[in-house]
């Protein structure tokens, strides 16, 4: 198993694990490799060093290794990003492609008053707006998208 370090084009740094270097070409050039965070299917490798075993050594089991602080500022700014949608999905309902007209639903007190989230046009989420309904643009990663192992 390979574990290599890999940054999207947006700067998101994450792991992937595949079965060799080969399998991990195979599925960048087929768009099968994406940015946890953003979903982006622009993907490069990123130089790492070999991970060595070294617990032996110290005799106290610790691993040697600290990760930049800059690259350990950035993972935990996307790990609390990717909490905060996975509390989001968790709390709004999915009303998917009636979005908007839902919106409006609640706003005009037609259908009960919760939170939700859908799909809708950049037309409509502006008319949306003009009508005073608040709407606010999230994009989620495809990977929130479907249940979680």
């Amino acid at each position: 198993m390979k574990v290599l370090d890999l940054k999207c084009s947006h700067e998101h740094r994450f792991e992937g694990w595949f079965a060799s270097t080969e399998e991990f070409e195979s599925q960048l050039s087929r768009k099968l490799v994406a940015c946890p965070v953003c979903s982006t299917t622009e993907v490069n490798r990123m130089p790492s060093a070999p991970r060595l075993n070294l617990s032996s050594a110290r005799g106290d089991g610790a691993p040697q290794a600290v990760p930049a602080k800059a690259s350990a500022d950035m993972a935990a700014l996307q790990a609390r990003a990717l909490q905060f949608m996975c509390e989001l999905i968790e709390k709004t309902e999915n009303v998917g492609e009636r979005f908007a007209e839902e919106a409006r639903r609640i706003h005009y007190d037609e259908a009960p008053a919760r939170s939700i989230r859908g799909v809708t046009t950049p037309e409509d989420a502006h008319a949306l707006l003009e009508e005073g309904i608040d709407v606010m643009p999230l994009p989620f990663p495809d990977a929130l998208k479907e249940p979680l192992q």
